[in-house]
């Protein structure tokens, strides 16, 4: 009995100690990523105005913008999101509830597993020598929503795979038995109960592309542009155009790294207001993300 109690005292105090290691290292973490806002948003606040988000860059700090860089990345998310979301939520469907389970299934997970943690760089050598070159898209917007899109597709099917695999077997035995094919099975079932899953795995995917500069340096995304695409909308028939799609582009995470780039202070300035953006609309898809987690949990009734 004094040996179980000394047993019982020893690992208490273990756990004592990883419960204190870990929050310090939560603070450290936490007080880390405050300081580095908190720099931002004193050095960058002042510059954060309607004028900012409206103008074009320019060579004189007090009249440089983002309008450009913001619209490019919209542009370039909504094409990467149209890509990357229907194929890797089928892929994971497919994998997870079609696939027959064999040696190739378990290579192409092995794989794509593998594939999610290649290093960004790599995607834009690739997507430069078959998007840009061998499929002729050029340094483009189309390009730059293709490279993302594959950059983003792991992280997209192995979330999606998560969160089916979440949903208890029982469920998808009752719809069998019931005598619904297994589509009707997937699709009145499995994806609403795993949606908040996706949903939270998606986002997070669009947050880690918003924020990539490496691969769209590779491919030939500008540093500096003075004008916006084409708009996608048309007051004259067919009132839909897609000359945008090959329009040259920048980015914000590009924009920054041009003016931190350059030797004048006040650039600096304005680099730290374009960061603050950034981070917010970050920030912002991960709300987003918690959000529809809560909804989509609460209208669920198991």
């Amino acid at each position: 009995m004094e040996n179980m109690r000394q047993a019982i005292a020893r690992r208490r105090r273990v756990d004592l100690i990883f419960h204190v290691l870990g929050a310090i290292c939560t603070s450290v973490g936490i007080v880390t990523i405050a300081l580095l806002l908190g720099f931002l948003i004193v050095k960058g606040a002042n510059r954060i105005s309607w004028e900012f988000f409206s103008s074009y860059p320019s060579r004189f700090p007090h009249k440089s913008g983002i309008l450009p860089a913001l619209v490019g990345s919209g542009l370039v998310m909504f094409v990467t999101s149209l890509l990357a979301i229907p194929i890797g939520i089928a892929a994971a469907i497919f994998l997870d509830e079609y696939a027959p389970r064999n040696w190739f299934s378990s290579l192409i997970e092995l794989n794509i597993t593998n594939l999610a943690g290649v290093p960004s760089i790599i995607y834009g050598l690739m997507a430069l020598g078959v998007v840009v070159y061998w499929m002729g898209l050029g340094r483009s917007i189309a390009a730059a929503g293709i490279t993302l899109a594959l950059l983003i597709l792991p992280i997209v099917i192995t979330a999606t795979r998560e969160a089916l695999r979440s949903i208890p077997r029982e469920i998808r035995e009752a719809a069998m038995a019931q005598g619904a094919t297994r589509w009707q099975m997937v699709r009145h079932h499995l994806l609403p109960y795993s949606l908040s899953g996706i949903a939270t795995g998606v986002i997070i995917a669009l947050s880690r592309a918003i924020g990539e500069t490496a691969p769209l340096i590779t491919i030939g995304a500008l540093s500096f542009i003075a004008f916006l695409p084409p708009a996608p909308i048309q007051s004259q028939p067919p009132f839909l155009s897609f000359e945008w799609l090959s329009s040259p582009f920048t980015v914000l995470p590009i924009q920054v790294f041009n003016w931190v780039s350059r030797p004048q202070p006040a650039f600096h300035e304005v680099a730290a207001a374009a960061a603050v953006v950034l981070i917010v609309f970050t920030l912002l898809l991960n709300s987003t993300a918690m959000i529809l987690r809560k909804r989509a949990r609460s209208r669920i009734s198991w």
